[in-house]
């Protein structure tokens, strides 16, 4: 047996078979849809996957504010951040973000599920949240998917 036909191949930015994906966030759970949405983000649900390159799609999520939370996280979930100034530290609910920025909770709650260095800041960017059901990606001729049928 020849061994050195047996090549691995790495999946570069250049050569990643990128497509476009549209997932409608109306009704899902938000922890279950983040995590669907970074594993496509991620490019784990490809044959050609390689973890340290963007292999993965570009993902529109659709009705962002219709995502749902479960038991009493609309109240009590705080999401923090700080100012930068002394004493700058900040909480917001998920009821204040819905009500200024529903877009904001689908983006936090993948960001989080997303690698903490620059390739995961890099795959942050092939994300698109729009609220309500309209987006401005039609000519990228997107491919509408199911939730139930991302693995």
């Amino acid at each position: 047996m020849n061994t050195l036909s047996y090549k691995t191949v790495s999946a570069t930015k250049e050569t990643a078979n990128k497509q476009w994906l549209v997932i409608d966030a109306e009704g899902e759970v938000l922890g279950r849809l983040a995590s669907k949405v970074a594993i496509l983000l991620r490019g784990k649900h490809k044959t050609c996957f390689t973890p340290h390159a963007d292999c993965g799609d570009y993902v529109i999520v659709i009705n962002a504010e219709k995502v749902r939370l479960t038991g009493k996280k609309l109240t009590d979930k705080q999401y923090i951040h700080h100012t930068g100034h002394p004493g700058g530290q900040r909480a917001r609910t998920p009821r204040q973000l819905l009500a200024t920025k529903p877009f904001a909770l689908v983006e936090e709650a993948v960001r989080g599920m997303l690698p903490k260095n620059t390739l995961g800041r890099e795959l942050f960017r092939n994300l698109k949240v729009f609220v309500g059901p309209e987006h401005n990606h039609e000519a990228q001729q997107p491919k509408t998917i199911k939730f139930n049928e991302i693995k």
